[in-house]
């Protein structure tokens, strides 16, 4: 981060100041504080970080930002709300670079099209990236302060599960290439439909500057329909776009495929299975073109991916072919990733499903949907963990699966992943993240080693 002073912020912030402080870095944990930084005292549901504010001090902060009446043993910024202080402070901050800013949303994919985006960015450019889920109104800002001197381009991904969250990001961030990776169904709980879905999502374009090239995928139902006469709307896809897919071959571990776009074709191969991740690929490359990136090095950046966290991560665990995705679960995601253990050369295919979370009312037909999928996909066994997986087995067995299991316990699901778990067999782990499904995957894995 480059130095700022309070006086440089303050009428950003609408705050008021006592004396000017000069800081290089913003912390909000007093655990991560670093000398000469600002702690922004942010109140959650839980704590107050305003009774902190001396510590912080103590611990080498140059200067706090408050929005309570408190003594403090040093500089402050005053402001109405520090939370959203924060928010405009990354505003202000991205508003010192004339870098390429490429912000992206979307349903499902999210994450993965980051990581596919920054490898092709970094092609070209010192970019930056958001880290891990560092992508709402908290910590998104985090992720544009960790811009320098150095940077050339960002690729910052932005979450939501309200209407006005996407745009309060996007005026902070002002991509200049906006994407928007598909509209399913997550957080359909909090927007009532798929149509509020796409127009909560939409809203990435308030902050993008006129004649900006928004990137939409051109197979989803919803995406395909969208016109804006302000930006450069254009569309990846299999079936349809400007960035197309074909001649697709998936092996055990590895995908290639050839990018028809503008009349020109590019062969690009991925370390990764799953048609989704196909599309991931397809739309990071478009973003490659529209920043004058080498096709060539576009397609080179794409063969070094590498899955971030728990999100769809296939690895060999003694002789067992293992897909971690434990990091989120919406519909969409779970058929992708049915689709990727079908995809598989294995001698049994198994999947471990756990609950999907935050689809309110839809969540009965969404859970049956799954398993209906995994019946008609002839998984040979659903292994299901949580209130709502119950949905997965009777639907399952209606189509067809009879190997269809429900636990209400992980340890009891893991005796029997054991006993019919062989040599040569696949396993899929999925389920949203409240449902901790790594205590599943580090009970099996220490056997599977051994």
């Amino acid at each position: 981060m480059i130095k700022l002073k309070l006086s440089q912020i303050a009428k950003a912030l609408n705050g008021e100041y006592n004396r000017d402080a000069e800081f290089d870095a913003v912390c909000i944990d007093t655990r991560k504080i670093t000398k000469g930084c600002l702690f922004v005292c942010i109140k959650g549901e839980r704590f107050d970080a305003h009774s902190f504010v001396n510590e912080a001090l103590e611990k080498g902060a140059s200067a706090v930002m408050i929005h309570s009446d408190i003594d403090v043993n040093g500089a402050y910024i005053k402001v109405d709300d520090t939370s959203k202080a924060l928010l405009a402070l990354g505003k202000y901050y991205r508003s010192l670079f004339d870098i390429p800013v490429i912000g992206l949303t979307g349903s499902v994919g999210k994450t993965t099209t980051k990581e596919f985006a920054h490898l092709v960015v970094s092609a070209k450019y010192n970019a930056i990236k958001t880290q891990g889920n560092l992508n709402n109104e908290i910590g998104l800002p985090q992720t544009l302060f960790s811009m320098d001197e150095s940077t050339q381009a960002a690729v910052v991904e932005m979450g939501m599960n309200h209407f006005g969250e996407i745009s309060r990001l996007t005026d902070a961030t002002r991509p200049t290439v906006g994407i928007i990776t598909n509209v399913g169904v997550s957080h359909i709980e909090n927007l009532g439909s798929r149509e509020g879905i796409l127009k909560a999502k939409l809203e990435i374009c308030e902050g993008m500057p006129d004649n900006a090239v928004l990137i939409l995928n051109g197979d989803n139902d919803l995406l395909s329909t969208v016109k804006d006469e302000r930006l450069n709307v254009v569309f990846f896809g299999i079936e349809n776009g400007d960035f197309r897919a074909e001649n697709i071959i998936e092996s055990d571990m590895n995908t290639s495929f050839d990018v028809k776009y503008y009349g020109r074709v590019q062969h690009i191969s991925i370390p990764t299975v799953g048609i989704h991740n196909v599309y991931n690929a397809l739309c990071a490359f478009a973003v490659g073109y529209f920043l004058d990136i080498d096709p060539q090095a576009a397609a080179a950046a794409l063969s070094n991916y590498v899955p971030a966290g728990m999100r769809q991560k296939v690895v060999k665990v003694g002789d067992v072919v293992s897909i971690e995705d434990c990091y989120n679960a919406s519909p969409d995601s779970m058929k992708a990733a049915l689709t990727t253990l079908k995809s598989i050369n294995a001698n049994k295919k198994i999947a471990v499903l756990a609950d999907m979370l935050e689809l309110g009312d839809y969540s009965f037909e969404a859970h049956s949907s799954v398993g209906a999928l995994a019946g008609e996909m002839k998984i040979d066994y659903l292994l299901a963990y949580g209130e709502h997986a119950r949905a997965y087995v009777s639907s399952a067995k209606q189509n067809g699966l009879q190997n269809a299991f429900h636990f209400d316990s992980k340890q009891s699901l893991c005796d029997m992943l054991l006993e019919i778990t062989q040599s040569g067999d696949a396993v899929l782990f999925k389920g949203s993240r409240g449902m901790r499904l790594e205590e599943v995957i580090s009970c099996v894995y220490k056997r599977w080693e051994n």
